[in-house]
């Protein structure tokens, strides 16, 4: 029995994700996002909960985890 044209380009398509790389902007982007949170909640606790923005407190912290999360959600892409 034929395989219907369908299931074939899927196939193909599958494997053309396997051997795909990132764009070369992925890497430094990524590890940006990490470094950049990691940053942000180190200044806040340095600066005695005064920056990076000084009005919302402890939501920095928050902040700051958002930012390296977005990282580590591209980790989970690279290739």
């Amino acid at each position: 029995m034929a395989k219907s044209s369908n299931s074939t380009s899927r196939a193909v398509s599958r494997a053309a994700r396997k051997d795909a790389v990132n764009p070369r902007w992925f890497l430094p982007l990524m590890l940006g996002f990490m470094i950049v949170g990691f940053v942000w909640i180190i200044l806040f606790y340095v600066s005695m909960h005064t920056l990076p923005i000084p009005g919302i407190g402890f939501l920095n912290v928050a902040i700051g985890f958002a930012i390296m999360f977005i990282g580590f959600i591209m980790a989970t892409r690279w290739k």
